[in-house]
């Protein structure tokens, strides 16, 4: 039986194409992400471009193709918006400003939903209507987003015309905007 160097193995695998485009691909997602920052909205919430009676809508969501589109959909619609970009960023938010209205993704870093929901509840604002976004399918979450007080479950993708719709409802302002 032929015996194996481990090196040569080693040296072949981690010189092998597939290996070297995982780790640069690795490393175009960790730049991306230490470089992409969301902009910061809190400084649009008193300017006087924006009308006070617009609903306004908090989305926190870690991946910033999905917010910047929730965003531009929102705004579109007619509705004042405000991002955080992790669980924590919308919880500090959510300190800071009264929404009408919370769009929250289920799966993000540092803090999920459903910690970020728990934390609301106990901050006292249970009548805060909450939409959760999420790319997960099981059932077992969705019946624990319900239990936490979510209004709305949408699942990734959707189409931004049900979120608009979703929105309306749950501001009561279908007629308004």
């Amino acid at each position: 039986m032929p015996s194996i160097n481990h090196s040569d193995f080693q040296l072949e695998y981690f010189n092998s194409p597939q290996t070297r485009l995982r780790k640069a691909r690795r490393s175009q997602v960790k730049f991306y992400r230490m470089n992409t920052r969301l902009p910061d909205h809190t400084s649009q919430l008193a300017s006087p471009q924006q009308p006070p009676d617009r609903p306004h809508v908090l989305l926190v969501d870690d991946d910033l193709e999905i917010i910047q589109s929730m965003r531009y959909a929102l705004e579109s619609a007619g509705f004042q918006v405000s991002m955080a970009n992790d669980g924590n960023a919308g919880i500090a938010l959510l300190e800071t400003i009264s929404p009408n209205l919370l769009v929250l993704d289920m799966m993000m870093p540092k803090r999920s939903g459903f910690l970020v929901l728990e934390q609301i509840r106990r901050l006292g604002l249970e009548d805060l209507p909450v939409i959760m976004v999420t790319a997960n399918e099981g059932d077992r979450h969705r019946q624990y987003a319900e239990l936490l007080g979510v209004s709305q479950y949408l699942h990734k993708p959707f189409p931004m015309e049900r979120l608009i719709e979703c929105a309306r409802r749950l501001t009561s302002t279908a007629g308004g905007i």
